[in-house]
């Protein structure tokens, strides 16, 4: 290692102070703000970009979401054996700081549809370098990420000396409020950013911005830590008790299978069985680390339910009503809502709730919280479940394989009765039948007055017919529910004029008498049209209010006027597909209980594995606890290639049901588990270490292999001794 960086063993460097605090952790503080926006900012919009950039179906998205967080949760061991074993913490963020940035660039970049737009029409031409590249981004940014998390807050920890206690735990809660404001910005602002539209020939969803900022922020985290440089204390790397655990465990499986046969005399342990090699309160120790590992196994079951606010349920947002008056929420700033409710409910809880149980005299223990937060987390997938369902009450029920679905709309100054079907549609002045006809005929005839018109209908689709005067015009309607919450509309001339239609974001071009313009995909809000006289110029504005994923067919009539000064209020509007009535307020129920799940669940959850760790072993708990949120996000993969439901509420209610039959599982295990305290069983296994020496070395003769082992051994107990990191956010 370089010179600035000094050994564990050795005094450690006094670094510059202000107000009994090293400066040092300011450089710190803001690095690890900047890194979490940028780390949640980018994945907030991610599951949007994965279904409307890149043009992936809903699972497809999920499943490569959720495989993006697995992996950010299973580098940072590697991180951590890299920077306690070769390069040190500093070294180790730096580096992967910087592959973490240009991963953000090439995702940034990746978005940019002008790229490969060639013709101009707004979509990439070459989807495949776009997949590529996001690709190559979210892998740079789980390794940057995920490597350098388990290395920021033990580093800045090393900041202080022995005689700083007190300053210590005060940086260890801002650290912990810097990673939740960062959170709660980054869901706030980028969000905005996606919704803004910008692009070189065509204007499009702004994620190359959504995705820049992020990026920026990381360089300035990067910069900043740099900056910093000159001011840290550095601990050379002394070797991670993680390998030294492993290599313990391996040992103690290796020589038991040696020793199988039944003339060995059993041990009461099977970690006993390293006693050849390795001390015994090293043993002692990996015992008490496992207890702890053995009630992480159900964990996985949480991290697969409360993950999923950055996927289904952002997806679920996107089908519901954002306008909330004073300012209109987009689907992926509902996020918000989980930082905004941590800050709130972790000092009421902590403060409030606990104190309140314990005057009660209930024994409100950590693994009895673990449990109830499972519970919420199971109830608050319940509760998404029903939101579902009453979302899918208000969904346009599309054609099945072997069925067609008709609509009439009259064309014509004047009320007819149109018969279709066998039933008769009294069908008012430039108005349409108020729902489809599903049918498996085709064709069918279309009686009005004394004409007959036999209609072709295809399978699987909506079609539209125009009843003019003098003829029928079918067309085909929109088959799904307009992306991203937007709002399909087209237009439909009665007059006798070709009439140029258009709005600030799209032109639709010159629409023909008796013709029918293309869908235009226009935003939430005020729309304002223009409908020009392509003859004269004349032109008439209309400006329409617009909320959430609809569709629209405009009617203008052979009455219009263009010159009129309300010339707008002469055109039809006819529902195809009625907006988002769901209001998104409904989900902040699900998102209370998921987050106080997450409180009652995750923060006891580390101080638990904690109190219940040798102070040299919490790296190796900390590690199996990030590693339950990575199998967790692959359960959701297994899941839902394996269930297969067609139903999107039943998902919820799997989800939830599973992780209460896991609960059930761990309110079991947590019944039987005996608390210990890992200091004071350190101290009997140290008072004892003399005595062991000798009967190892009895122990050894029975076996030639075992004493070669011992006789070579000089034990380990391995590792440092970790800071106790309260962080809910990891």
């Amino acid at each position: 290692m370089a010179d600035k960086e000094m050994g564990i063993e050795q005094k450690k460097k006094k670094s510059a102070e202000c107000c009994g605090y090293p400066i040092s952790i300011f450089f710190i503080v803001v690095n690890e703000f900047c890194e979490r926006f940028s780390y949640y900012g980018m994945r907030a919009v991610l599951v949007l970009y994965f279904t409307y950039f890149l043009r992936w179906d809903e699972n497809t998205a999920i499943s490569i979401y959720h495989t993006f967080v697995a992996l950010c949760y299973l580098t940072p061991i590697l991180g951590a054996i890299v920077a306690d074993s070769w390069l040190g913490k500093f070294k180790t963020i730096v580096y992967l700081s910087i592959v973490y940035t240009i991963g953000q660039g090439v995702l940034a970049v990746s978005a940019i549809h002008d790229i490969t737009d060639h013709n101009r029409d707004g979509e990439p031409d070459d989807i495949t370098f776009h997949v590529a590249l996001s690709m190559v981004g979210l892998a740079l940014i789980a390794i940057g990420t995920g490597g350098i998390k388990p290395c920021v807050s033990a580093f800045g920890g090393d900041q202080f000396d022995d005689s700083q206690e007190r300053q210590r735990s005060t940086f260890f809660s801002i650290f912990y409020l810097s990673i939740n404001a960062g959170s709660l910005l980054s869901t706030i602002i980028t969000p905005i950013l996606r919704a803004q539209e910008c692009g070189i020939h065509t204007q499009q969803k702004c994620y190359p911005l959504a995705f820049g900022v992020p990026a920026a922020l990381m360089l300035v985290a990067l910069v900043v830590f740099i900056v910093g440089s000159s001011m840290y204390v550095k601990v050379s790397p002394q070797g991670n008790i993680m390998l030294e655990v492993c290599k313990c465990i391996g040992f103690a499986i290796k020589n038991r299978f040696r020793h199988r046969s039944s003339r060995y005399p059993k041990r009461e342990h099977w970690m006993d069985w390293a006693e050849e090699k390795y001390k015994k309160l090293l043993i002692a120790q990996i015992k008490m680390v496992l207890k702890v590992l053995f009630l992480y196994i159900p964990l996985p079951m949480f991290w697969a339910l409360f993950d999923q606010q950055g996927s289904r349920w952002t997806l679920q947002a996107t089908t519901m009503d954002g306008n909330f008056g004073i300012l209109v929420i987009q689907p992926d700033q509902m996020q918000m809502m989980n930082p905004i409710l941590i800050l709130a409910l972790v000092p009421i809880v902590d403060k409030g709730l606990y104190p309140l149980i314990e005057k009660c005299g209930l024994n409100f223990s950590a693994l009895k919280r673990m449990t109830v937060g499972m519970l919420m987390a199971g109830l608050a997938f319940a509760v998404a479940g029903f939101v579902q369902l009453q979302i899918d009450n208000t969904l346009p029920k599309f054609p099945g394989a072997s069925q067609s679905q008709v609509k009439l709309l009259n064309m014509q100054n004047l009320q007819v009765e149109a018969q279709m079907e066998g039933q008769i549609y009294t069908l008012k002045p430039y108005e349409a039948m108020p729902d489809y006809l599903t049918t498996e005929n085709s064709p069918v005839t279309v009686t009005v007055g004394s004409a007959k018109y036999d209609i072709v209908l295809y399978k699987q689709m909506r079609e539209t017919v125009f009843l003019f005067s003098d003829q029928t015009v079918k067309e085909n309607d929109t088959m799904s529910k307009p992306a991203e919450g937007k709002n399909a509309i087209r237009f439909v001339n009665g007059f006798i004029k070709t009439l140029n239609v258009s709005w600030s974001g799209d032109n639709l071009g010159g629409v023909d008498p008796n013709a029918v313009s293309a869908y235009t995909l226009v935003p939430q809000g005020k729309a304002m049209f223009s409908i020009k006289d392509v003859t004269t110029n004349q032109e008439c504005k209309m400006s329409k209010d617009l909320s959430f994923g609809s569709s629209y067919t405009y009617v203008i009539p052979n009455t219009f006027d263009i010159a009129a000064e309300n010339c707008g209020s002469s055109i039809v509007a006819n529902m195809e597909i009625q907006s988002n009535s769901i209001h998104m307020a409904w989900q902040l129920p699900q998102y209370f209980l998921m987050t106080c799940g997450e409180v009652v669940f995750s923060v006891t959850g580390l101080e638990f594995s904690y109190s219940q760790a040798p102070s040299n072993m919490k790296s190796v708990l900390q590690a199996g606890w990030l590693l339950t949120v990575a199998v967790g996000n692959i359960i959701v993969l297994i899941i839902a290639e394996a269930a297969q439901l067609s139903e999107k509420w039943a998902e919820y209610i799997l989800f939830a049901s599973l992780l209460v039959a896991v609960c059930i599982v761990f309110a079991v295990m947590a019944y039987f588990y005996e608390y210990v305290d890992p200091a004071e069983i350190e101290a009997q296994f140290a008072e004892k270490e003399p005595e062991d020496k000798d009967k190892n070395k009895k122990r050894g003769s029975l076996s030639s292999s075992s004493s070669s082992s011992s006789s070579s051994s000089s034990g380990s107990e391995g590792g440092k001794d970790d800071d106790d990191i309260k962080q809910s956010k990891m």
